[in-house]
């Protein structure tokens, strides 16, 4: 169940351009999955095509903020969801809880908070493995898809079995599966400090600050990290073939996912496919190049609107 209070109007009058100006404006929400109240952000007009955003590690739903004022100024019905584990009422406590199935069928459920039928889905890190997943198994849901940073699951798998700076970007990964409790204490202590070198000086420090604050909640950090220790021995994330119009942004300074990854992603689409390399940027695009992950957003979104898909490729 989706709750929210925006009200819509459809004339020209001054009461329409003030509701045109409150539904951008980013609310507070929650959606409810099954025993589980996740809270969200939401924006835009109810009756506006829809988008879901799925946040990653270690971020929250409000680090789609700038993306969801750009979209509901757009016209856009977009939906940011604190995903299992990061919200304090939907944090089951055993690791087989965060499968990626289970994390699968949760984006499906918040994709029914906003009124059900195809929808564009938005994914960063964590939330671009779920995305991969999700529309390798429901192509006929999505409008588009659109990934930051993550590169395509089978593409990341390659990489680590043939790039050695793959695999050494990717250790973090061992240590983070270790038993419950040690990377937690590793990165929590002296208030967070190996949490706050993760984020550097890339996202604002009062945004940092409130992450660590939560991340320190009693097992909000073990949850999160239960999404690594859930994966199998081959560390590899169920997807396949990708069937619908896919746009990939990539930072060339992300330290966690290398070039080989992210340029094998294209062979893994067999629908229009668009690789964008944002030149000097890292990991955290949503926060800190809102200004150049947007516009190439809402393209995309414009260009595969229910009122037709573009056709072709353009890889770069």
């Amino acid at each position: 169940m989706y709750y929210e209070t925006d009200t819509e109007t459809s004339d020209h009058s001054p009461t329409a351009r003030a509701a045109t100006h409150d539904a951008a404006v980013v609310a507070r929400t929650a959606v409810t999955v099954g025993r589980h109240v996740h809270t969200a952000l939401a924006a835009g007009p109810p009756a506006g095509e829809k988008v879901l955003l799925l946040h990653g590690f270690p971020q929250f739903a409000d680090s789609w903020t700038d993306q969801l004022t750009c979209l509901a100024r757009a016209g856009y019905r977009a939906l940011a969801v604190d995903q299992r584990g990061y919200a304090s009422d939907a944090r089951p406590g055993r690791v087989a809880d965060y499968t990626v199935d289970r994390l699968v069928g949760d984006a499906l459920a918040f994709s029914q908070a906003l009124g059900g039928g195809p929808f564009h889905l938005v994914g960063h890190d964590w939330g671009g493995l779920v995305a991969w997943a999700l529309a390798t198994e429901h192509p006929e849901l999505l409008d588009s898809l659109t990934v930051l940073s993550t590169p395509h699951p089978q593409a990341i798998a390659a990489a680590l079995r043939s790039d050695p700076d793959q695999a050494r970007r990717s250790a973090y990964v061992q240590r983070f599966r270790q038993p419950a409790g040690v990377a937690e204490a590793d990165l929590l202590a002296d208030d967070g400090a190996v949490l706050r070198r993760v984020y550097g000086d890339s996202l604002p420090p009062d945004r940092i600050d409130s992450y660590i604050a939560r991340f320190a909640e009693p097992g909000a950090l073990t949850a999160a990290l239960n999404y690594y220790r859930a994966l199998p021995e081959t560390l590899t994330v169920p997807s396949g073939r990708i069937r619908v119009p896919t746009l990939y942004i990539w930072g060339d300074q992300d330290g966690a996912l290398g070039r080989t990854a992210a340029e094998g992603t294209g062979a893994w689409i067999d629908a229009h496919y668009r690789f964008e390399v944002l030149e000097g940027a890292g990991h955290w695009l949503p926060d800190e190049h809102a200004d150049r992950v947007d516009p190439r957003l809402l393209a995309h979104l414009a260009a595969h609107s229910r009122g037709g898909h573009a056709a072709g490729r353009s890889d770069g």
